[in-house]
């Protein structure tokens, strides 16, 4: 089950309150915090990753907190839209900054860890901001121990408490201790998870009689009793609160109690650990809360919700992050079903494509795209009409908004533009709300295949905005010579390694019709080649084909590897508009094929008119955009539909 638990459009199945920050993670593994350069950016805080967790789990989830007014606050607003969270309990404070967490990771052992949270948006939360008709939309909530440490975030949070036990809903407590948030430890004892504390204590056992679920490490039920002792801390939990107990124990899994202690510890229901390297421990028991959620609150079994919960405790303690690293409902059944050879799992391909392609930053079902990436063509043309080739860029920034003008704002619309000639156009580009972008990497007719700027593809890819799609054109045809294919196949690995490893999406062009005949099974072979090698691209680039038969071995070798790929865009080889509705009819019965990307047939004629001074800027952008403008009609009609 992916889809929201509750029946009404308006129903939430859990609301998280609490701490909602912007966290920067060391990319130097083994590193002190004083020596880390590079840091990858998330969500952070408990309640939001919980939100994100539960979310991607299936569950209908909500973050009430605060964020800042400013560029942080705007980032989790907008990746919690991205990942489901319903942001109606979202407040944007004006006047304070969103929360701040920096970390490295020095050993399996060691995260030193700095909160900035003075006078931070979210601590600033306060009864005013809990609204008694968002809570009643929920059939649980989530407190977090952190907020209890300050008057204002704690009143609003026992207000919440209130609300939903007089709805008849949960109240979910994670204990969620942090020493240096109430005051116990230096700014730089961020990782410290344990100091004894009476008035924390005493704090914590005013909350517990309120709750149907409290889950906690074993330092975090001290903390919440009072006790020293592990067994007594629990009978003292029990004597203030029916509610069932979840004891996280890391590697060892976790032991839910619901119903009386005993003298016994292991007497409750143990779900069991899964055997998994330590790669990072902070997030994991966000990533375990959110697994028990999706089944405590799906009606499943207590043991199905600790295992749920242990496995994606394990997915979080095997990756960097936090929030990024939460599985999805589809990769955990994968999980669950199958297991993995690693104990690293961030070394399991297939669990990582599982989540790349779950987690995908948002969902395209169609694309007509212009492609304006071409380099060598615009080059002969320039020299062919005597033109300056600088001029080559400002005619590639009149194209995005010829692009522009067709796509009016709406989705499915994109375009390919290169580095090369293309930056200032790629800025152009960014001003228009379109819904891809993809960049060419392959030097211009290479074949072998050579990358143009270097060939240490790898380095320059971090360079590029995060929604900017790497493409390459690949000459190949599963009859070339063996060894032109094995250094073609080795680079495009390398390729899709890279772009894997710093998290940007892959279209791989695929052009086997100029080195060899086309037959109906001629580019099927060369994709099952190339999946054969764990090559698995967010996107093909295919040529039209020469029968219906042919799409029908393309969608079943796609399907066979890879049915999480977003499809295949049809490429236009400079046909005639013609010709390219015919190939688009061809493809009318192909649903793997989503849309083109077409480039000469559209902008050819006004390139040469433009750069030979026979048109003005706005005749050529008023050429390509009425001949994009039909393409996307041919387009369309062939599916049977209109642009959105």
């Amino acid at each position: 089950m992916t889809g929201p638990l509750s029946g009404s459009a308006q129903a939430l199945d859990v609301i998280t309150i609490g701490r909602a920050s912007v966290d920067l993670y060391g990319q130097q593994i083994g590193s002190r915090l004083e020596d880390v350069t590079s840091f990858a950016k998330s969500v952070g805080g408990c309640p939001a990753n919980i939100a994100i967790g539960t979310a991607r789990l299936g569950l209908r989830s909500a973050l009430l907190t605060r964020v800042g007014n400013e560029q942080f606050g705007r980032f989790l607003r907008e990746q919690l839209a991205r990942e489901g969270v319903n942001l109606d309990g979202l407040k944007t404070d004006p006047e304070r900054l969103t929360a701040l967490a920096i970390l490295s990771v020095e050993s399996d052992k060691s995260f030193p860890l700095l909160f900035y949270r003075d006078n931070c948006a979210d601590i600033a939360l306060e009864e005013g901001d809990i609204d008694p008709a968002f809570i009643a939309r929920a059939r649980a909530v989530v407190v977090t121990g952190t907020h209890f440490a300050r008057p204002k975030p704690e009143a609003a949070q026992r207000k919440a408490m209130r609300l939903m036990r007089e709805n008849g809903g949960k109240v979910v407590l994670d204990i969620d201790y942090r020493p240096n948030l109430w005051g116990l430890a230096g700014h730089d004892a961020g990782d410290n998870r344990y100091i004894a504390s009476q008035a924390v204590s005493e704090r914590m056992k005013t909350v517990l009689p309120g709750c149907d679920l409290i889950v906690g490490t074993e330092e975090e039920v001290l903390i919440a009793s009072g006790e020293s002792e592990l067994l007594q801390a629990l009978k003292t939990i029990r004597a203030l609160t029916p509610a069932t107990i979840v004891l996280k124990r890391g590697p060892m899994g976790c032991i839910v109690y619901d119903g009386a202690i005993s003298d016994d510890l292991e007497d409750g229901i143990v779900g069991k650990g899964f055997p998994i390297e330590v790669y990072n421990v902070l997030g994991a028991g966000d990533a375990f809360m959110s697994g028990f959620l999706r089944g405590w609150l799906g009606g499943e079994s207590l043991t199905t919700a600790a295992t749920w919960a242990n496995a994606c405790g394990a997915f979080a303690v095997s990756r960097l992050l936090c929030a990024p690293e939460i599985p999805t409902f589809e990769e955990l059944q994968y999980f669950l079903k199958n297991g993995s050879p690693h104990r690293a799992l961030r070394k399991d391909e297939d669990i990582n494509h599982i989540h790349w392609a779950t987690t995908r930053r948002r969902d395209i079902p169609s694309l007509m795209a212009f492609a304006c990436d071409h380099r060598s063509q615009l080059e002969e043309l320039a020299a062919k009409v005597s033109a300056d080739p600088a001029r080559i860029r400002d005619f590639k920034v009149l194209a995005v908004k010829a692009a522009a003008r067709v796509a009016d704002g709406r989705p499915g619309y994109g375009m390919l533009l290169d580095e090369k000639h293309g930056r200032e156009a790629m800025f152009e580009f960014a001003r228009h709300p379109f819904s891809w972008l993809g960049r060419p990497v392959e030097l211009p007719g290479s074949r072998p295949l050579r990358f143009e700027t270097s060939q240490d593809i790898g380095s320059l890819l971090p360079e590029w905005p995060v929604d900017h799609c790497i493409k390459c054109l690949c000459f190949y045809h599963p009859d070339d010579a063996p060894e032109l294919k094995r250094e073609q196949q080795e680079k495009l690995r390398g390729l899709f390694e890279a772009a894997r490893k710093v998290g940007r999406e892959l279209l791989v062009e695929i052009i086997a019709g100029k080195n060899g005949p086309l037959g109906s099974d001629t580019v099927a072979r060369a994709l099952e080649e190339l999946y054969a090698l764990g090559i698995k691209p967010d996107w093909w680039k295919l040529e039209p084909q020469s029968s219906p038969a042919a799409w029908t071995a393309i969608e079943k070798t796609i399907a066979r590897h890879d049915p999480w790929c977003r499809g295949v865009l049809l490429l236009g080889l400079d046909a005639p508009a013609e010709e390219l509705e015919a190939g688009f009819a061809a493809t009318a019965s192909a649903p793997i094929v989503k849309g083109f990307a077409v480039g000469r047939t559209i902008f050819m004629n006004a390139a040469e008119g433009w750069l030979s001074g026979k048109l003005d800027d706005e005749a050529a952008i008023a050429d390509m955009a009425g001949r994009f403008e039909a393409l996307t009609g041919l387009w369309l009609a062939t599916r049977g539909r209109k642009a959105a």
